[in-house]
């Protein structure tokens, strides 16, 4: 059974702290705070608890998944800060801490089952600290007078904002807040847990182990369209803490358009194209000098400055019902598979299929069903490396017999009263790791989220 222990309690002390000094927390149809007045925006909890079954395994390597299975229990905590300032600028600070690990302490899979373990690395077992997860000036020039009511959130403070603007964010930043977002497939906390689905999986996006970055995106706003360009520093090394620097060595560029053609609130589709350039090995090359000198091909001895990758992803989300709240949504994302796996995981195409079914129908009006299908591949010089006995930052099996990973997630999301949801949720994936002497893997899980 898994063992629970007291959780740390000190994101959530420091909340109660701000709420006692600032004020208590905002209804969501209340004015806009004044400037200079900060404001406690969320705090929350999560807890995830998984147990992975025992599967088929013909032989193991370093990062494999276990044949008699495992069980992980991570925690989450986090309160998330904003200010209103002058010159239409605000600027949000989130504090978070991680404690806990995830199954097979994070790897032997590329749609690995729990979001909330997303790049906290191999040693997600040892010394926790609190970190800042986001710190940003957020700046919003309107081009028009028509605005819309915007609730309190997340680094979202309450109030109105023009429908038709400029949008300038700078500083500590997550780059999946604005790029490659699907309001049915993004949100680990509230929706699918599995990788497949926070993002497309073939979508190495710049981010530290954690998943922030330094950097800043403009947007362009309208009702029916937006157009973003972003760039952030990458990581050091593959799956890295630290950042690399300056942006003219390493630096990771996206641009993305999004297309609402009926509505502003309908169907939307985005298209996304990103290249990184960093520090990378490139898989042609290690295997060539594994090959003439008979060792094991090693990715990471084989890193050079000024590495590329490219890769794109097209994004579409479809309301059905229920005000938006039951629809459908799709991913299908490739890269280029020349340049070693850097930030996100060990995927090059990637397809995402998926659907979420409001409970308004059985009279539970908040709670959700969720049903999702993924697809990983790997290209053919990626899947040579590991069959020679290559290791990634996700997968090492020691060979490789290669078949595309699969993936689906269904999970049920109950409310309860106003700030808690319990989610269980049920994971199947066959050749996990791409490799067809192991699996399937069945994996069981149970999500509290508290949210105040």
């Amino acid at each position: 059974m898994l063992s629970v222990r007291t959780p740390p309690l000190l994101l959530l002390l420091l909340s109660a702290v701000a709420l006692t000094v600032c004020g208590s927390a905002r209804a969501d149809d209340t004015p806009a705070p004044p400037l200079f007045v900060p404001q406690l925006l969320d705090a929350q909890a999560s807890y995830v608890a998984q147990q992975l079954g025992p599967l088929h395994s013909s032989y193991a390597g370093p990062l494999s998944l276990p044949a008699g299975g495992d069980q992980a229990l991570s925690r989450t905590f986090g309160a998330y800060f904003g200010v209103r300032l002058p010159a239409h600028l605000a600027f949000y600070l989130d504090t978070e801490l991680f404690t806990g690990r995830g199954i097979n302490s994070g790897t032997g899979l590329a749609g690995y089952v729990n979001g909330d373990v997303v790049r906290a690395g191999p040693g997600a077992g040892g010394t926790q600290r609190p970190y800042i997860a986001r710190a940003y000036l957020d700046w919003n020039l309107p081009l028009g007078t028509e605005r819309a009511p915007v609730a309190r959130a997340q680094d979202q403070l309450p109030g109105e904002q023009a429908t038709q603007r400029i949008e300038i964010k700078l500083g500590r930043v997550a780059l999946g807040d604005d790029f490659d977002r699907n309001r049915y497939a993004n949100d680990t906390r509230h929706q699918f847990m599995n990788w497949d689905f926070i993002n497309a999986a073939a979508y190495d996006y710049a981010a530290d182990t954690r998943g922030y970055s330094d950097g800043f995106v403009a947007a362009w706003v309208q009702p029916r369209w937006t157009l973003r360009y972003g760039v952030y520093q990458m990581p050091l090394q593959a799956n890295g803490q630290a950042l690399a620097g300056p942006l003219t060595r390493a630096r990771s560029e996206q641009v993305q358009l999004s297309l609402r053609p009926f509505a502003a609130d309908g169907f939307a589709l985005r298209l996304l194209a990103y290249r990184n350039i960093a520090a990378m090995g490139r898989y042609a090359q290690a295997l060539a000098i594994a090959a003439a000198t008979g060792a094991t091909p090693d990715i990471v001895a084989n890193d050079r400055n000024g590495r590329r990758k490219h890769g794109w992803v097209l994004n579409a989300e479809l309301p059905l019902a229920d005000g938006g709240a039951s629809g459908l949504f799709a991913r299908l994302a490739w890269n280029d598979g020349a340049t070693e796996s850097f930030a996100y995981t060990e995927a090059d195409r990637a397809l995402s299929v998926g659907a979420q079914l409001s409970g308004v129908h059985w009279r539970r009006a908040q709670d959700r069903i969720g049903v999702a299908l993924g697809l990983d591949g790997l290209s053919a010089l990626h899947r040579a490396y590991l069959a020679a006995g290559g290791c990634g930052f996700m997968l090492c099996d020691g060979a490789l017999d290669y078949g595309r990973e699969r993936v689906i997630e269904a999970y049920y999301r109950l409310q309860l009263g106003r700030f808690l949801q319990i989610s269980p949720d049920l994971q199947w994936i066959a050749d996990p790791g791409y490799n067809r002497a192991r699996g399937p893997a069945r994996v069981a899980g149970l999500r509290a989220h508290l949210s105040f």
